[in-house]
């Protein structure tokens, strides 16, 4: 009980901004609510997305059937809760016999179709558990929201026998009142049951596989990955070389290689411009089951292409732009490569985040003294028309970016299509080169119908939360143009710039930055109380004009009282609890 409720108040000081002592929290706890507060998830409710009709026809869920079952009847009407998961924390199966904490958990959707992972629940005995890669018991206050405070859940991964990947997870769920030490040891063998029985019911394909990837990575130090259908193994030279982007294009050429029958061999780039030889070789006589072996290669020469010849080695980051993450250097190198081969493109990605920026790049690159230009499909009556026409008609333009093409309703995209064919025929052997751009919104991709038909390739360019590291080397970059190299930022301040969720993404950046030079600092460094108020908090939803007003006024008073809340509030006219829950409704971080 004392440890609820020092678990309690460590809860409501870290959900306040306010010092949490080491002793009142554990600290896999403690990191697990630093996530979910990172994931802007709210505390007093639980949101979970929700499959309607998940997969359950699944190698897991058929050798954990029987040991589920097995365990059910054990318990015998007791109230614990027995919940299978897949690897993402969707929950697949749950056996409940207690009426009453079934009820609860439907109330707090802890049932089938319904994510308990990390991000989405915040922590908890599944997500947490999958998350940290072991064993994970989570009681009552120590739940991030506050919906699941009533409950005490013991959850562990399933890894499988072969590759040792995690799969699943099981969870034992009960009452907090009722929790007790064996309910994690519970666990524990209930997942080494499953995990047996998932080795036992392992094909002799799956089996034959495993050894062939064995042998291949014992007598060969090149990377080494192994693929079936429910089945993939990579030694830890592919996992170190290969960033995610590197691993998917090489797996992407995985489906091609293995389904001709035989051993065989190509030359690939990949995302991150290195070229590599990728040898496939069939286990089991079944298309698209086999070894991968992949080594590091100095030119880009297919194989299989009866014409020899050789591509230009990989080159650097685009002139003009800055960043260093896999995903914007994977976006790049593709916009670099659609330019050099005159490949009309599609750019799609939120507002702000380079999208022209990329084109250009792309051009000064490959034609540095070619004409590039941009005409604005937003345009409102008959200009943007009018604009496209003398840009399509002018020779001299080697390089166009139609921006803004969501604007377009279905005359204006047949109309863009009908001129864009009309300069294919005007300058078949010598077009510009053409990039299209696109604003998705709440992820979602406009469609362009037939237009898509003239643009082969869409690069996806990633918002700037999904490359966060990178803003390291914009803000240097931003405030040399700013201010002629005479502005720093201070380490705690690009901290706070880090910590920011950027929802306008680079363009914003650079605005608020620039708000800092033209009112603040133009010499000197830049210290956390000059930013902009609305960089101190990380906000959940959008907020209307006068919460944004009270948002910063907030953050203003709490500078001001050099972060004590209860002198901010009584500055405010507001009481302390109102101005605890307003921080944290706001996200506001404390100075």
């Amino acid at each position: 009980m004392e440890d609820n409720r020092r678990a309690a108040t460590a809860r409501l000081n870290f959900l306040t901004l306010d010092p949490v002592a080491p002793q009142d929290v554990r600290p896999p706890i403690l990191a697990s609510w630093v996530r979910s507060r990172h994931w802007n998830l709210p505390a007093d409710k639980i949101t979970l997305p929700y499959v309607a009709d998940p997969d359950k026809d699944l190698p897991l869920t058929r050798s954990a059937g029987p040991v589920l079952r097995r365990l059910h009847e054990n318990l015998d009407g007791q109230p614990i809760s027995v919940i299978l998961t897949d690897r993402s924390g969707l929950v697949l199966q749950r056996l409940t016999a207690d009426t009453e904490l079934a009820r609860h958990l439907d109330k707090v959707y802890l049932a089938p179709g319904f994510s308990y992972a990390e991000e989405f629940a915040g922590t908890n005995g599944i997500g947490t558990a999958l998350d940290v890669g072991g064993p994970m018991h989570v009681f009552g206050h120590e739940h991030y929201a506050e919906d699941l405070e009533d409950l005490a859940c013991a959850g562990v991964p399933i890894k499988h026998p072969l590759n040792g990947k995690t799969i699943g997870a099981i969870d034992l769920t009960c009452w907090r009142k009722d929790a007790g030490s064996l309910l994690m040891a519970l666990a524990k063998s209930t997942a080494e049951s499953i995990r047996a029985a998932l080795l036992r019911d392992s094909s002799t394909r799956e089996l034959s596989l495993l050894e062939a990837y064995l042998q291949t990575s014992r007598r060969l130090g090149d990377m080494v990955i192994a693929i079936d259908d429910d089945l993939l193994l990579m030694n830890a030279k592919a996992r170190q070389s290969l960033d995610a982007g590197d691993q998917r294009a090489v797996l992407g050429h995985a489906a091609e290689i293995l389904s001709h029958g035989g051993t065989e061999t190509i030359l690939a780039e990949l995302p991150t411009g290195a070229w590599v030889r990728i040898t496939g070789r069939p286990i089991g006589g079944r298309s698209g089951s086999g070894i991968l072996q992949i080594s590091p290669h100095s030119a880009g020469v297919d194989l299989r292409s009866q014409a020899s010849g050789h591509r230009p080695p990989p080159r650097p980051v685009l002139p003009g732009l800055v960043g260093r993450s896999a995903g914007w250097l994977g976006s790049s190198r593709e916009v670099d490569n659609a330019c050099r081969a005159r490949q009309w493109v599609v750019l799609s990605g939120e507002r702000g985040v380079g999208k022209v920026a990329l084109a250009r790049a792309a051009h000064h690159q490959n034609s540095p003294g070619g004409a590039f230009h941009i005409v604005d499909a937003a345009r409102t009556g008959d200009g943007f028309a009018a604009e496209l026409d003398a840009e399509l008609a002018d020779d001299s333009v080697q390089a166009l970016v139609i921006r803004h093409a969501e604007c377009l309703d279905a005359d204006g995209l047949d109309s863009l299509a009908e001129a864009l064919y009309g300069v294919l025929e005007r300058r078949p052997s010598t077009p510009p080169w053409i990039a299209l751009t696109l604003t998705c919104e709440n992820g979602d991709t406009p469609d362009l119908g037939e237009l898509l038909t003239l643009f082969p390739l869409t690069v996806d360019v990633p918002p700037l939360r999904h490359h966060i590291e990178d803003v390291r080397d914009l803000v240097p970059h931003f405030l040399n143009q700013l201010s002629h190299g005479d502005l720093t930022c201070a380490p705690d301040t690009m901290q706070q710039l880090l910590r920011s969720s950027w929802p306008g993404n680079t363009a914003e950046l650079c605005q608020v930055l620039k708000q800092v030079v033209v009112r603040r600092r133009r010499a000197g460094v830049i210290t956390p109380a000059d930013l902009p108020a609305r960089t101190r908090a990380v906000s959940r939803r959008s907020l209307s004009q006068l919460e944004a007003l009270e948002r910063d006024a907030i953050v203003h008073s709490l500078l001001a009282n050099g972060g004590h809340k209860g002198r901010a509030a009584k500055s405010l006219g507001m009481s302390r609890a109102t101005i605890y829950r307003k921080i944290h409704d706001y996200g506001i971080q404390s100075p």
